[in-house]
């Protein structure tokens, strides 16, 4: 059987039971998996899609579900991007933590915020101070 290759493929990343979870689909087909961190679940991924599909992945599209986002990148602020969305704070802890599901409408929301926070920060410039010798 020969070998199709495939440049990037949606990767939806979830966080359950202490792990990341991961599904793709390819050819219809769902394939799932998971992993302590996301490198170690993009190539557990990769392997099976050789392995059952016959496609070698080049990369992921990762796509991320609010209970994963804010671990993987724990530099987010859960109150500041709750508030850029115009959402409580508590409204977003309880989203983050699975005990409740955001809207499709929500999400985007959301989305929007963190993108926005993303634009502020590729403007910050830092000035190296030097201290002259007394």
């Amino acid at each position: 059987m020969s070998t199709q290759k495939q440049s990037k493929l949606p990767l939806i990343v979830e966080r359950s039971d202490g792990e990341l979870w991961g599904r793709v689909k390819v050819k219809g087909n769902l394939i799932v998996d998971s992993a302590d961190n996301l490198n170690a679940l993009t190539k557990k991924l990769k392997t099976l899609i050789l392995d059952i599909e016959s496609v070698e992945v080049e990369d992921f599209e990762l796509s991320y579900d609010l209970t994963s986002v804010f671990e993987q990148y724990s530099y987010l602020n859960i109150s500041e991007v709750a508030a850029k969305a115009g959402i409580s704070s508590g409204m977003m802890r309880q989203y983050a933590s699975g005990n409740k599901y955001p809207s499709a409408e929500r999400v985007k929301d959301i989305e929007s915020a963190i993108r926005e926070i993303g634009k502020e920060l590729i403007k910050v410039k830092l000035h190296r101070s030097v201290k002259e010798p007394a």
